[in-house]
């Protein structure tokens, strides 16, 4: 948390993934900051670079007004980047710059990363970029399966029969 690394956080749906991005941001220096999540398999392929640099007005059927992209929406905070492994190919190679505008735009932000995938595999088949996933896994955090921590269960059990009961 007290680095500005990209972190990776690989694990099954239902583990926590973007609790734990939550919390390497609130450990941060980044605290307060914006905390911007994207669900990437969520987004259709055809509107994904606007979802996350923006565009102008006009750049395209229905950008009717200027839009602020994730990335900039983000600009010193955390930028949570779930499912990962769903951006299509084409969008992992775009700049930041809003669509139908010549203009970059700065921006500082902590990049975490979650996915349910193997990301190698899917760079041997051709599917994600390995310079992308270079770039977003400077620090991999593996979370586990409930069946794999089934002490835990009581736990959570008591946990959430005590938010029950309040």
């Amino acid at each position: 948390a007290p680095t500005n690394m990209s972190v990776l956080v690989n694990g099954a749906s239902g583990t926590g993934k973007e609790h734990v991005a939550q919390l390497i941001r609130r450990e941060s220096k980044r605290a307060g900051k914006p905390f911007v999540a994207v669900d990437c398999g969520a987004i259709p392929r055809d509107l994904a670079a606007s979802e996350f640099f923006g565009h102008v007005k006009g750049a395209f059927t229905g950008a009717l007004a200027d839009k602020t992209g994730a990335f900039e929406a983000a600009d010193g905070g955390t930028l949570f980047l779930d499912e990962v492994g769903n951006l299509g190919y084409e969008t992992q190679e775009r700049l930041i710059r809003p669509v139908g505008s010549n203009r970059e735009i700065p921006v500082d932000i902590r990049l975490v990363a979650a996915t349910n995938e193997d990301l190698e595999a899917a760079i041997a088949r051709g599917t994600f970029r390995a310079d992308l996933y270079h770039r977003i896994n400077s620090f991999t955090l593996r979370m586990p399966c409930l069946r794999q921590m089934r002490g835990d269960i009581p736990l959570f059990a008591d946990f959430f029969l005590d938010q029950a009961n309040r």
